[in-house]
């Protein structure tokens, strides 16, 4: 990562939780995430967005072999992402992983720190492969975001607001 910091690389930071780590060490990658981009060079992109997701564990080997699942509610995947905004103050954007946690979920994290519910997805295999089941469209997303009482905006890989049609 320290290499991208230096090519100036506008990229996320991402943390999969909920399968054999412990609260210490969501706590620890957290801070290694913070400390990293206060070590960004002034004027570059650093980490553009922080992304929280559960561990996705059909198909996986730690479910298979170790008998390890996800374990993660929703009521903790909504206070963890409270706390990566708390704990995150430098890095501007909080995506929630509707993916993983679904709509309902993702619209209470745009109240608890989340201001990017990210994009949706043309081809994804490797988490819904583990077991994600959500899909929308551009259309179905603009609606949970507006049912949430916000309003959806398109944007680009920097977070610049884009014009264009929102439906």
């Amino acid at each position: 990562m320290r290499t991208a910091h230096r090519l100036n690389i506008p990229t996320s930071a991402t943390m999969m939780f909920g399968h054999i780590e412990t609260i210490e060490e969501r706590m620890i990658h957290l801070v290694k995430i913070r400390t990293l981009q206060a070590e960004k060079p002034e004027g570059s992109y650093g980490f553009t967005a922080f992304i929280l997701w559960p561990f996705q564990d059909e198909g996986t080997k730690l479910r298979r072999l170790r008998g390890i699942r996800n374990q993660v509610t929703a009521h903790e995947y909504v206070r963890m992402l409270a706390l990566s905004r708390l704990m995150l103050p430098n890095i501007p954007n909080i995506q929630v992983s509707w993916l993983t946690v679904g709509p309902e979920i993702a619209q209470v994290c745009l109240y608890a720190g989340a201001n990017d519910m990210g994009s949706i997805m043309i081809e994804e295999n490797v988490v819904s492969a583990a077991g994600a089941r959500y899909r929308f469209n551009a259309k179905e997303l603009q609606e949970v975001i507006r049912a949430a009482g916000f309003v959806p905006r398109l944007r680009d890989q920097l977070y610049r607001f884009r014009e264009g049609v929102v439906v």
